[in-house]
């Protein structure tokens, strides 16, 4: 059904290839004949304004990242003129057929609405974040820009000809608040590939004889919690006067220099370790040096209902996990995780060290949590899921083409 089709993917908020989820599913539009194009901001290494890799065009742009309402206004309307200029350049080389759009944030329609005007593309929703709730968790306050995205976000519904959604919550939302057909909604969810990710040899600098690694793999925003560690660390080498376990967190963002001056203030410098970006061989040996693996993002209207990367990747290395009340992550992780019920620093204690203390207990976590992964964690599955959703859509787009060329009778 490919036939050669042209679909270029938008991205706002991280660079292809390094956002796992949007390069994989360009691969598995390329292997299954597709062209495709990907617009994207510079960053993590790629920072070449346009190369190819695989066969797949990427277009790449600068952006700097924001931290107050005023800034991710500019970074918004910077993106959206990037896009939109990029998106014609893509034209020039091959027609586009497909328009995907990953958010955040919930205005890349409006590029997709020009070229669905003009040229009558498809344009395809990739539901990646809820744009209202993670305002609402960032800034506290529902007020005209919480509704101008709730605007936005039903605007990029009703134009979107198909949404992929990453988990079951996020397919509701399309249908409930989005008014979007059921059979127009595809669940696609963000699996590692079980070939690439894997346990090895643990990183030798990790090892430390008599102590016990726990760590964080993900971003560092002020929505995702990582300070709630850095003080439960606090609180189990000082209050508690643990000194044998050890804490490294992996990754970057925004919030990644104030926590490192937060944990040099705290004097966790000899036991809390900011290991960086990391990926390929190096992240993975990173991740098999943890005993225990850490998800201290806050409960609220947004985390509740998000699928967490790092759930997928701490059950696919085999490896148990405190986190805390979190509705979705909970019903994705079974018995691999010790669910947290009060947040807080100490309460993140409690469960860490709860289970640093009855290895026993974390081993069958993480022997569960293992076998969940490989049985229901297939990226191949959800490509199939992937490739299917585009094949109706243009299935659909022929139907009504034939309709239109060849009226009944």
């Amino acid at each position: 059904m490919s036939r050669g089709h042209h679909v270029l993917i938008l991205v706002e908020n991280l660079p292809v290839p390094f956002d796992r989820r949007v390069w994989q599913e360009a691969q598995a539009l390329k292997g299954a004949g597709y062209e495709v194009s990907v617009i994207c901001p510079v960053g993590k290494g790629y920072d070449q304004a346009y190369e190819v890799i695989g066969g797949i065009h990427i277009y790449r742009y600068p952006l700097r990242e924001a931290a107050s309402i005023a800034g991710y206004l500019r970074e918004y309307f910077s993106a959206l003129v990037h896009h939109s200029l990029l998106s014609f350049r893509a034209r020039r080389r091959r027609r586009i057929d497909v328009i995907q759009a990953c958010n955040p944030p919930d205005l890349m329609f409006l590029v997709a609405l020009l070229h669905k005007l003009l040229f009558g593309t498809f344009f395809v929703f990739d539901h990646h974040d809820l744009g209202p709730e993670l305002y609402y968790t960032k800034f506290g306050r529902k007020d005209l820009l919480y509704r101008l995205l709730c605007f936005f976000e039903r605007q990029t519904f009703r134009i979107a000809d198909a949404s992929i959604a990453t988990n079951e919550s996020f397919r509701d939302i399309a249908v409930a608040r989005g008014g979007m057909l059921p059979d127009r909604v595809v669940v696609v969810k963000s699996y590692p590939e079980a070939s690439k990710f894997h346990r090895t040899d643990a990183e030798p600098s990790l090892v430390v004889p008599g102590k016990h690694l726990i760590g964080y793999i993900g971003i560092m925003g002020p929505q995702d919690g990582v300070e709630t560690l850095v003080r439960a660390m606090d609180d189990i080498v000082h209050i508690r006067k643990r000194n044998d376990i050890n804490c490294v967190i992996i990754g970057d963002g925004p919030e990644l220099n104030r926590l490192r001056a937060l944990s040099a203030e705290l004097e966790l410098d000899s036991a809390l370790r900011f290991a960086g970006y990391l990926s390929g061989p190096r992240l993975l040996a990173h991740l098999s040096a943890l005993s225990l693996g850490v998800i201290p993002d806050p409960p609220n209207e947004c985390n509740d209902k998000l699928s967490m990367n790092k759930v997928f990747e701490y059950m696919m290395i085999g490896l148990p996990f405190v986190q805390f009340n979190l509705d979705q992550a909970t019903r994705e992780a079974g018995s691999a995780a010790l669910v947290v019920r009060e947040h807080s620093p100490q309460a993140l204690a409690d469960g860490i060290l709860a289970l640093i203390d009855d290895p026993e207990r974390c081993r069958h976590m993480g022997i569960s949590g293992r076998a969940v992964a490989e049985r229901k964690f297939q990226w191949p599955v959800e490509a199939r899921h992937y490739l299917e959703m585009y094949h109706n859509l243009f299935r659909r787009g022929l139907n009504a083409n034939d309709q239109r060329h060849y009226p009944a009778s």
